[in-house]
């Protein structure tokens, strides 16, 4: 029997309000007063910076936010037409450590690739899924970085459905060049319907996780979100996160 899940959809929704009703989420399913959660996203335009991540790898931002946040990997970039996901799952109720948890996000953005002929693959000690694109060689489709506290996961995955990748070339994404990234509009040589990726992700993911997804209210669940009292990072280690780094010139 599959268990049952909260989802949360938020449509398009700025970063580090997101990155709250994260936090609001993980401090209820540490505290037990919330089920597992899946959020999904659109984000306008952001750069984030991980616990890690070297802001050398932030080439010009421009006009586009930079933040940095507490989840795994270097640098990325957010903005429309990507799908992110945020699960908030508490890993010790499930039996189920990280490592495996991020092989199952790679596995659910995969098996949601795959419905359209996108072949995706998983490359050990590289983070994240993979295409073999057959004109411009080996490129990463979706991005994963999580963090945890109290065995808790937020933070998750980034699916590059119709993201304009020029974007990219703002940074170095997870210390790489920035033609190492694709997305799916580019696979297939059109743009794809978001609504009906999303849908496709959520799907995939339920059957990947043994997740029974019901829609909920992100006020209800997020008490009050968006809006009232601001809740501090939930990192564990370090200073509050989701700070807003100085911007470079360019």
């Amino acid at each position: 029997m599959a268990d049952a899940w909260s989802l949360l959809d938020l449509g398009p929704a700025e970063y580090t309000s997101v990155l709250d009703l994260q936090h609001r989420l993980v401090r209820k399913r540490v505290a037990g007063a919330i089920g597992d959660t899946l959020v999904l996203v659109e984000h306008p335009h952001v750069i984030t910076l991980g616990r890690r991540g070297e802001e050398a790898n932030v080439l010009h931002a421009g006009a586009i936010p930079v933040v940095r946040v507490e989840r795994g990997g270097d640098v990325t970039y957010h903005g429309p037409g990507q799908l992110v996901a945020y699960p908030v799952v508490s890993l010790a109720a499930r039996g189920v450590d990280l490592r495996r948890f991020v092989r199952d996000l790679e596995d659910t953005a995969t098996e949601a690739l795959a419905r359209y002929g996108i072949l995706g693959r998983h490359i050990e000690k590289r983070p994240g899924v993979w295409v073999d694109d057959p004109v411009r060689g080996e490129r990463k489709i979706a991005s994963v970085g999580v963090a945890v506290s109290h065995w808790v996961t937020y933070h998750g995955i980034a699916l590059n459905v119709n993201t304009d990748l020029t974007n990219f070339q703002r940074i170095n994404p997870c210390g790489y060049g920035s033609d190492i990234m694709t997305s799916m509009a580019e696979q297939v040589r059109q743009p794809v319907v978001f609504e009906e990726v999303k849908e496709a992700f959520a799907e995939c993911f339920a059957e990947q996780f043994g997740a029974q997804l019901t829609p909920a209210d992100p006020g209800e669940a997020g008490d009050g979100w968006p809006g009232g009292e601001p809740v501090p990072s939930v990192e564990e280690d370090g200073p509050a996160r989701g700070d807003r780094l100085p911007q470079k010139a360019g």
